[in-house]
Parts: structure tokens; sequence; C-alpha cells
């Protein structure tokens, strides 16, 4: 099934605009002109995220969100004319996921839509990951990580890492000997995985390689499996 946006605002020719961009992008969109409709909307329907305007004719979209939260978690984006910091930091402090400013390009709302259900997909794939039994590691396992610093440790020697090179190799050292492709890593490591090549994490590969090859000559932490993708050597 196609991801369905709730479109909650009153002005159809910024609603043209939007539905067109999403559905060029494959969501599915549903469009309603009154809180009070779209408020029935999110109860009766299967909504994946609302888009909802601050400024409807019968509810101020603040209260809207109130009520619903009160029924649904479902992701909301804020969408106003209003360009004042408080009103940003109050939607955000109420718990929206993300607040845009009218006027705005609906190629820029789509990415923001697209960000947002990425990080909700992230987090709960973050959230399964816990509960899973990790893979055993030797006693000599050679790298550890401290998240507080975004900082890598192999050998008690710390890795000088790019930010993205920290996220890829926290990655495979949670779980030595797991494969993940190309597209899994950019999923998990890039904010922004969609304004990026896969190509790229071969060359961030690549780097890593050459940076733990200067602490272990003699040694490649990391496997590259043809075809599949990426993994931290499991057998020390």
């Amino acid at each position: 099934m196609k991801p369905t946006i709730l479109i909650i605002e009153d002005e159809s020719g910024i609603v043209d605009n939007i539905v067109y961009a999403l559905k060029t992008e494959g969501f599915d969109t549903i469009w309603c002109s009154t809180g009070m409709e779209g408020l029935e909307t999110v109860r009766s329907k299967e909504i994946t995220l609302v888009l909802l305007d601050i400024g409807l004719p019968d509810i101020n979209g603040f209260e809207l969100f109130k009520e619903l939260r009160k029924k649904s978690d479902v992701p909301v984006i804020f969408l106003t004319a209003r360009s004042e910091e408080i009103d940003r930091v109050v939607g955000l402090e109420m718990g929206a996921d993300d607040y845009v400013t009218k006027p705005f390009s609906p190629r820029e709302l789509t990415a923001r839509v697209k960000a947002v259900l990425r990080r909700l997909k992230q987090a709960a794939a973050e959230k399964e990951v816990q509960v899973e039994v990790k893979p055993s590691r030797p006693k000599d396992f050679p790298f550890e990580y401290d998240e507080r610093r975004n900082a890598v440790y192999y050998r008690g020697v710390q890795v000088q890492t790019s930010r993205y090179e920290y996220r890829i190799l926290k990655i495979l050292i949670d779980h030595p000997g797991w494969v993940y492709t190309r597209e899994q890593l950019m999923e998990m490591a890039w904010e922004e995985p969609d304004m990026s090549l896969a190509r790229t994490v071969d060359a961030h590969i690549k780097n890593l390689r050459r940076k733990l090859k200067d602490i272990t000559p003699d040694c490649d932490p990391i496997v590259t499996h043809r075809g599949s993708g990426y993994a931290l050597k499991e057998d020390w």
C-alpha cells in the first residue's frame, strides 16, 4: 500500500501543488479543507502523515493538533504563513514532527515528508534492534565506541572519522558479521539518503579501510561481500 498523506488546508491553490508533488513521489493523498473534517478522517482512515495548516477557518491548528494527539500518534508537519520564531517553537514543543513556513516549494515539502517518515522508520528499526540478542563478541574484540563523543577506538587507538564514517563504522561494530547493503547503510547513516549516491558509501568504506590499516597494516577488519555489501570481520 502507498503511504497516505492527509492534507488539512483550506487554500485549494496550495493543495493542488502539494498533491501533485506528493503523487509524483508515490504517495496517496486525502484533502480536507476544515479541521473537523480532518479530525474525523484521522479517526476513520489509515493515515501515514498529516500536513496541518495552522490558520484553518473553523479551528486553530494548534488546538486541532491537541485533539489529534488524544486519538492518534500520527506524525504531523505544521504548515503556516507565520514566520515568528515563537510559533515554530510552540509547534515543535507541542510534539509536531516538523514545521514549514509559507511560501514553500512543493518539492521541499515532499522532502520534509520523506525525511520525517524515514526518521520514524529508523527509530522503529533501532527499537527492534534493542530487544534483539546481539551476537556474542570474542574477548579480544578490537573495537569500541563512545556515543557521547562520536568516537571509535580500534586496538585502543582512536580512529579519526568524519560524521558519516563514524556512523557507518558504529553500525558495523554493533553486529559483527552482519552484511549491510549500500542502500541499508545509506538509510541508516545519512539524514538525506535520497540526496546522495549509493557509491558514496564505497568512498567512505575506502577511507575507513585506509585509516584502520594505518593502525594494523596487516589486517583489514571490513569484509566486502561482492553483490551484497559490507560487514565487519567476525572472527578475531
